[in-house]
């Protein structure tokens, strides 16, 4: 483990996933308050990352499957872990906030609508040298274009690779075998794209990307019995994953 990522060592027990019923999900609109944001505590705290959507409009992209996504994870965490993350609540913040150091995984929903401000770019850059992972989800087809662009932006050094299933990442819980998965309403089929700190993959993953995949999704509606129930299941095992794999990595 590198002096980096010393930020939560953590002792992880193995238990099965639960379907939990929660609140629906909900979008946010202009004018629209967010549930608050929870003190900091030194807790795992959930977070997600809010942007100007590119070509603004009403629809924000960024809080797509707000907030049950983040609430039905948090409980599936706390069960299979004994991390004891917040469940009462969940942070928003930009890359420009510099309370993001202080949360060492940051989720973006929609990447293919992902703008920075100068602010927000100087934060994601400082944010990942700092030993941050970034959770990009929930984008598909041409929405590819704008992700590796903004992405090239701010690490032009960083090279986007596939990543498949003998990744240190999908072992770091849960031994996830194969990445068989699709997109939830467009059953394109889903890839693992990841970038390895200095482009060496002897070291950490700094970001991974769900592309034509949605895992927000597939935890929103786990207990709505909208999508199948394997594929969720799998959604929570790839964020569970991602989430120790940051913490211990």
């Amino acid at each position: 483990m590198t002096r980096r990522n010393r930020w939560w060592i953590v002792a992880l027990v193995s238990l099965p996933l639960l379907a939990l019923p929660a609140q629906r999900g909900r979008r946010s609109s202009p004018g629209d308050t967010p549930n608050p944001n929870v003190r900091y505590d030194g807790r795992f705290t959930f977070m997600r990352v809010k942007f100007e959507p590119l070509g603004g409009g009403r629809d924000l992209k960024w809080d797509h499957d707000y907030p049950t996504s983040e609430t039905h994870f948090m409980k599936i965490l706390d069960e299979v872990s004994t991390m004891k993350p917040r469940l009462d609540g969940s942070n928003i913040l930009s890359f420009a906030d510099k309370e993001i150091y202080r949360y060492p995984v940051a989720y973006v929903s929609e990447p293919g609508f992902w703008t920075m401000t100068p602010a927000e770019l100087a934060g994601v850059q400082a944010y990942v040298n700092k030993g941050g992972f970034v959770i990009f989800d929930d984008f598909a087809g041409r929405h590819w274009e704008n992700f590796e662009e903004k992405w090239r932006t701010a690490f032009p050094t960083l090279v986007p690779v596939k990543i498949d299933a003998s990744h240190p990442i999908f072992d770091s819980f849960f031994r996830i075998s194969n990445l068989d998965m699709s997109h939830p309403y467009f059953g394109i089929k889903s890839e693992f794209w990841g970038a390895y700190e200095d482009n060496d993959p002897a070291k950490r993953l700094v970001m991974i990307a769900n592309f034509n995949n949605d895992i927000g999704d597939y935890m929103e509606y786990s207990d709505q019995g909208l999508l199948p129930i394997p594929l969720t299941n799998e959604a929570y095992k790839l964020a569970v994953n991602y989430v120790v794999y940051a913490l211990t990595h």
